[in-house]
């Protein structure tokens, strides 16, 4: 009888990861998934997404309904978590998935990039919308997709929130908001991990893509071991032009003194048409992007389990 018992479960375990596995690959993200956000996020409709604008609450309205069609519920009364900026109203939108492991749901990972934009640039060819589709529809549509597969998948011990920020062209203000109210909840963050400008491969590069303030922690050595590959490399130049201070990741840096660090593919020789109306969708290669989002997934899966706090500042 014993035999018989171990034997039936050996079969049910392989089944099970083989289902498993089965299911992961059905939930990646798909070139058709990058476009059908991308496309919305950066159209002309949205007017560039500024901060206070009908085109932003667009945007924010069309976050709003992917996070419900994924059952990512919001972590606030509302997924809104909204502020003032100069006496205008805007708002981060802010997705939540509570962790499955009694302890280890108290630690949070914070999925971010952000879905403004700087509305209007200067006149090209008529042309006076600045769509922003590499800054930043690109880093958006990797943390909807994130969120898609993890609320699908069901397998992050760890809570997470899943944060696209309002005002970031205006100096960083939807972060420096949420990490404030944050951390006046007394939320335990494990680390952030941003998204910020992915439309694009590097250039010359051994790897797919770097992070900012490489340096300052082992985020992503860590990285690449969960990844199995060089996925994250070190940039020079986003030292010397101090990038890790000039996107959402910095404020929760400053407030909770954690790892928390820009993924970016932009390498200043790849893309040039930074705050420029030729922003749009049809620069962006959407192949690389759904490849980079699934190389992602692994990667945050294994922050989301690990039993410690593997990823630790220097």
């Amino acid at each position: 009888m014993k035999k018989i018992v171990v034997i039936v479960f050996g079969v049910l375990c392989i089944g099970c990861t083989q289902a498993t596995n089965a299911q992961s690959q059905k939930v990646k993200t798909e070139v058709s998934d990058v476009a059908s956000v991308m496309e919305f996020l950066a159209s002309d409709d949205l007017k560039g997404r500024d901060t206070g604008s009908e085109g932003l609450k667009k945007a924010a309205t069309f976050i709003e309904s992917e996070f419900k069609k994924y059952d990512v519920k919001p972590y606030f009364d509302s997924y809104l978590d909204t502020f003032d900026v100069e006496g205008v109203e805007t708002y981060n939108v802010v997705g939540f998935l509570k962790g499955t492991d009694p302890k280890l749901a108290n630690e949070y990972i914070i999925i971010g990039a952000h879905y403004d934009h700087i509305g209007t640039a200067k006149t090209v060819a008529g042309d006076t919308i600045a769509n922003g589709a590499n800054d930043n529809a690109a880093g958006s549509t990797a943390v909807i997709s994130l969120a898609r597969y993890f609320a699908k998948m069901k397998n992050n011990k760890r809570s997470v929130l899943f944060v696209l920020f309002g005002a970031e062209e205006k100096g960083l203000l939807g972060s420096k908001h949420l990490s404030k109210v944050l951390k006046e909840k007394n939320i335990d963050l494990y680390t952030m991990v941003n998204f910020e400008m992915i439309g694009v491969p590097l250039n010359d590069k051994s790897y797919k893509a770097y992070i900012t303030g490489y340096e300052m922690s082992n985020m992503a050595a860590k990285m690449n071991e969960y990844s199995g590959a060089e996925l994250i490399g070190f940039l020079p130049k986003a030292k010397e032009f101090q990038l890790f201070k000039r996107s959402d990741n910095y404020p929760f840096h400053e407030e909770f003194n954690v790892p928390c660090q820009t993924i970016s593919t932009f390498d200043f020789t790849n893309y040039e048409y930074y705050h420029h109306v030729d922003d749009e969708v049809s620069e962006m290669n959407y192949e690389f992007m759904a490849e980079l989002i699934n190389d992602c997934i692994p990667v945050i899966t294994t922050m989301l389990n690990t039993p410690t706090k593997e990823i630790q500042l220097n």
